[in-house]
């Protein structure tokens, strides 16, 4: 994991546009997102960046719209998960050009789903926000990253170091894995048909060993 993040956060590391650069790290559920966004966070600080890492656990709708076309419908995850709204009003706006850098980092605390309603803090200009997350370019957040990047897995290997990952969650190993067929990977299904995510990242990483990262493209 180490070179790859480390190549990330020397592309990002150069680029200056006046306002935070807003990086997206996106992929399907349990493709590693989350990992990979901390390391880059860890190589952008030893360079030196200031760095925001965010997630969008922080950004979720509460259980009662998570949930109202049924606990295991994959168009409810996919339509109704995330608080975009709230992404756009409380971080991508405000670090964006002409924003007044005052960001939040989350709205709500999604393992007790209960309001988050912490002060904005104000971010450096020159600093990285770096999110990572689900469907994280479906077209109302199009034109609001200034990086993009993508991680690829296929869904066999995805679905079985998610399930393992979650099974207690979800109520043990068999259940978890019916829960990526139907829901989880089921609505990320229909996100690479609608919006074709890896073609239009920036930047490629194959993540299908996580143990073994492969940079496929970098076009930034």
């Amino acid at each position: 994991m180490g070179d790859v993040a480390r190549r990330c956060a020397e592309l990002l590391e150069g680029r200056r546009l006046g306002h935070p650069l807003r990086v997206a790290i996106d992929g399907i559920t349990a493709a590693g997102k989350t990992t990979f966004a901390d390391a880059v966070a860890v190589e952008l600080r030893q360079l030196g960046v200031p760095t925001i890492r965010v997630s969008m656990d922080g950004f979720h709708h509460p259980r009662s719209v998570r949930y109202r076309q049924g606990r295991g419908s994959a168009d409810g995850y996919y339509e109704d998960a995330y608080d975009l709204d709230s992404v756009h009003r409380w971080l991508l706006e405000p670090l964006g050009p002409g924003g007044d850098r005052r960001y939040r980092s989350a709205v709500i605390d999604l393992a007790r789903d209960t309001p988050v309603d912490d002060q904005p803090v104000e971010a450096d200009a020159g600093s990285v926000l770096v999110v990572d997350g689900s469907f994280l370019q479906k077209p109302v957040l199009h034109g609001c990253w200034d990086v993009v990047v993508f991680l690829r897995a296929s869904f066999d290997a995805a679905a079985e170091r998610g399930a393992r990952r979650d099974a207690e969650a979800l109520g043990g190993l068999d259940a978890a894995r019916a829960a990526f067929r139907t829901r989880y990977h089921a609505a990320q299904r229909r996100y690479l048909s609608e919006c074709d995510p890896e073609s239009a990242a920036d930047v490629v990483v194959d993540v299908e060993d996580p143990g073994a990262p492969r940079l496929v493209r970098a076009d930034t």
